[in-house]
């Protein structure tokens, strides 16, 4: 028999946190007042923190703090400072996505339990070793792994494995989303997403040319595959909604605890239900099944929207309780003892010796009644037992006083005993050179002209497109389980090729580089934001690290090692694991890279082909410091990295044109200012 998963529910609000209570969960999480991805949600700090803490853990909830945005050089401070004040609140653990943000926690507080945020991108088994070594205990996988998949990563992960089983989808894998950031200057790596996935686009694909929501997906559920989650021996299973209403989490926590305590899947009557308290035109499970394609598209309508009002309010009430064995001994000549137990703790308090009676003795009833008058706590009497002694007289406001401390010490059973370790921080350094070379991608060998030969240090191409004589290749985003025989395969032949560097932009993929023997260079799709990160990436092998686009001037500026920059190239915005193309028009025009998507201000967004039907969308505008190179070299920021994706070969000479001749390209550009 496998071990029922952990129900880990939202807590966007304190009458979120107690919907969720209400609901049945065995774990909540929530935000910080700082560096968490739903920074518009009624987040927890100070005093809040403490009390969310205490609520949860006397009913026998665990707490995890959303600790999950990328962070600059200077944010690191506060960062430190944030969980150790979440430590002392009694936290049960940090769920982080920024690697170095997770280093310096774990350099610093030791003993603090850590959580691989789903921003980090694991994907695959190898993602869970690694990240143990890092000091992780547990990892949330991708949304959008497979059935089979999951249950080979949690078969052959030394770390727990966090599994979302309901509630909203990105359309892009989690921290692979950049799309937000870089058109709208809001990034939804740093808490502050405005959702362009919601948003209508047009496409020259489509027949009348009405703007469509290629991007908009339903609403994630697997209620119906709870057998399948629990013989897979996930250890969590998470509810997404921290921007979502207290009916919600409660409605939707209630139908999970039932279907994973009866150990079934969902009724087409549970499901509907859930569909009411919120949903996007249904729910897809298309990830999880393999069933990829346009029925996952949904967007919310006015019905769904009336749905979710009509639902009953929630008020507050907590019925939830928790049952507990009471012992009680009042015995002659020794304090009065009372202890509880749920089972797996506890606790005993003591209180004054009794005295003789002089005129009433103290009864079984008054002491049984007074005893276990739980009234409005998180505690419900299952059993008593009362070891009395006759003749004894103890007043009624020593028994409730007795209760009452039983209570409190019960609830209290969870917080830290003693301070937990603290050692000194220290700013990380970095011993290697900065990086000095000119290195460029290109999406097809057609692209690499002999000016490209001459201007550039080293050339990349994808790796189902490397050729013979060029010595970089560059690893897809998003390689499962189920990808990486053939990936290997074809890194072997790249490799024979002359292949030497590999570009890798995701953690679980460096075992893989290693094994064939490839020199590791870490993309831009590691988020690598400060010097933390660097310093992490250096120390797992990595030579060279591209830093985030996100990142401005100055803040690139403010990390030392082995880094780089991209001074050029359509940015890719989105990884999406389902083919744009087939859904618009043909998977052809993807190959072609003449499939884009134009949003309401005409903007196109060039659509290309990954790994086997995988899209990736790019930036409309390319970003380019042709002009600007002596900002870049003030700012110390020598090692320059180019991406071509759509251009044809005479754009790629005018781009090394203009970089030759530090002169601006004649077409709007976006800038790393």
């Amino acid at each position: 028999m496998r071990k029922k998963p952990e129900l880990l529910c939202p807590a966007g609000s304190p009458e979120a946190l107690d919907a969720a209570i209400e609901g049945g969960a065995d774990a909540v999480y929530f935000g910080g007042e700082q560096f968490n991805a739903r920074m518009h949600a009624k987040n927890f700090g100070g005093d809040a923190l403490h009390s969310a803490v205490l609520r949860a853990h006397a009913y026998g909830v665990k707490t995890y703090l959303t600790l999950n945005t990328l962070l600059f050089d200077r944010e690191l401070p506060a960062f430190l400072h944030a969980a150790e004040e979440a430590a002392e609140a009694g936290i049960d653990a940090l769920i982080v996505a920024d690697l170095g943000g997770a280093s310096a926690i774990h350099r610093t507080y030791p003993e603090i339990e850590l959580h691989a945020s789903t921003q980090m991108s694991a994907h695959c088994s190898e993602a869970g070793t690694l990240l143990r070594d890092l000091g992780f205990s547990r990892m949330v996988i991708a949304r959008e792994t497979s059935a089979r998949d999951l249950e080979r990563i949690v078969k052959t992960s030394p770390i727990e494995i966090e599994c979302f089983i309901h509630g909203a989808l990105c359309v892009s894998h989690s921290g692979q989303c950049l799309f937000s950031s870089l058109v709208g200057g809001r990034s939804g790596n740093r808490g502050e997403c405005a959702q362009p996935c919601r948003l209508p686009y047009s496409s020259a694909s489509h027949p009348d040319g009405r703007p469509q929501y290629p991007l908009s997906l339903k609403d994630l559920s697997l209620a119906e595959h709870v057998p399948a989650l629990i013989r897979s021996g996930v250890a969590s299973l998470k509810i997404e909604g921290r921007m979502k209403s207290p009916e919600y989490v409660r409605d939707t926590a209630r139908i999970w605890r039932r279907l994973l305590d009866e150990g079934r899947g969902a009724t087409p009557q549970e499901m509907r239900e859930m569909a009411e308290s919120f949903s996007r035109g249904g729910f897809t499970d298309g990830y999880f099944t393999g069933r990829i394609g346009r029925n996952m598209l949904g967007v919310r309508s006015d019905a769904d929207k009336r749905a979710s009002r009509e639902a009953e309010p929630f008020r507050g009430i907590v019925t939830r309780r928790i049952p507990l064995q009471v012992e009680a001994e009042i015995r002659r000549g020794a304090p009065m003892r009372m202890s509880l137990s749920d089972g797996q703790r506890r606790i005993a308090v003591l209180s004054s010796i009794p005295e003789e009676a002089q005129n009433a003795p103290l009864s079984r009833d008054t002491v049984t009644r007074n005893l276990t008058k739980f009234g409005n706590t998180p505690y419900a009497v299952s059993a008593f037992s009362l070891s009395l002694d006759e003749g004894l007289m103890v007043p009624l406001s020593l028994l409730n006083d007795l209760r009452r401390r039983a209570i409190a010490a019960f609830a209290q059973g969870d917080t830290p005993a003693s301070p937990f370790v603290r050692r000194p921080y220290s700013k990380a350094a970095s011993t290697n050179a900065g990086c000095r070379i000119k290195s460029a991608r290109f999406a097809s060998a057609e692209q690499i002209t002999q000016e490209a030969r001459a201007y550039f240090d080293r050339l990349y191409l994808p790796l189902h497109r490397h050729v013979r004589g060029i010595e970089g290749v560059v690893l897809p985003p998003v390689l499962f389980d189920r990808d990486t025989e053939a990936a290997e395969s074809m890194l072997c032949k790249a490799k024979e090729n002359g292949a030497r560097y590999a570009l890798v932009g995701n953690l679980g993929h460096l075992s893989l580089v290693r094994k064939v023997g490839l020199i590791p260079v870490g993309d831009f799709r590691l988020n690598a934001t400060n010097r933390e990160s660097v310093l992490s990436l250096e120390s797992l092998g990595f030579t060279e690290i591209l830093l985030s686009p996100e990142l401005t001037l100055p803040q690139a500026r403010d990390i030392s090692g082995a880094t780089s920059v991209a001074v050029y190239g359509r940015i890719p915005l989105m990884t999406l694991e389902k083919c744009v193309g087939r859904e618009l028009g043909s998977c052809a025009e993807c190959e072609g890279g003449s499939l884009s998507l134009r949003d309401r201000r005409g903007a196109e967004f060039p659509v290309l082909q990954e790994w086997e039907h995988r899209s990736v969308i790019c930036n409309s505008l390319p970003t380019s410091m042709s002009d600007k190179q002596d900002a870049l070299r003030s700012a110390g920021l020598a090692g320059w990295h180019f991406l071509f994706t759509v251009e044809g070969a005479d754009e790629v000479n005018e781009v090394i044109d203009a970089f030759q001749h530090k002169k601006a390209l004649p077409y709007p550009v976006r800038r790393m200012m």
